[in-house]
């Protein structure tokens, strides 16, 4: 029920910058946080920043003062701009969405939240 697209990877020397897009689209009652995660190989994938309700916002250590997470006016949309980028920043960065839906059940609605996944955008950090 809800399509999550990443935009915005590709190859940066070291020091650069780069932004990252997340579009959340379909049919959901709210968005309760959207954040963004990153698997380099070999590695497990590791939360990079988290947005939550009431702009509530969480970074990794290693990226605190380099990158930031915000929302856009309509709130579907998330970004991550990275600024003095590493090359062990070079990873598949995954754009993740939690959402509330109401499913209806006869006279009832429940609600129910979900998390969904980006299919990830390559960035690539090299001289």
């Amino acid at each position: 029920q809800v399509h999550v697209v990443e935009s915005g990877g590709g190859l940066v020397q070291p020091g650069g910058s780069l932004r990252l897009s997340c579009v959340a689209s379909g049919k959901f009652a709210s968005i309760n946080f959207m954040g963004w995660h990153r698997q380099a190989p070999g590695k497990q994938r590791e939360l990079v920043a988290e947005l939550k309700s009431g702009a509530t916002t969480k970074y990794a250590d290693s990226v605190k003062g380099r990158f930031t997470i915000s929302r856009d006016g309509a709130r579907n949309t998330v970004y991550l701009q990275m600024n003095s980028l590493k090359p062990e920043d070079t990873a598949v960065y995954f754009c993740n969405v939690g959402v509330t839906v109401e499913v209806a059940f006869g006279r009832n609605k429940v609600p129910q939240d979900f998390a969904s996944w980006g299919q990830g955008t390559q960035v690539t950090v090299s001289s």
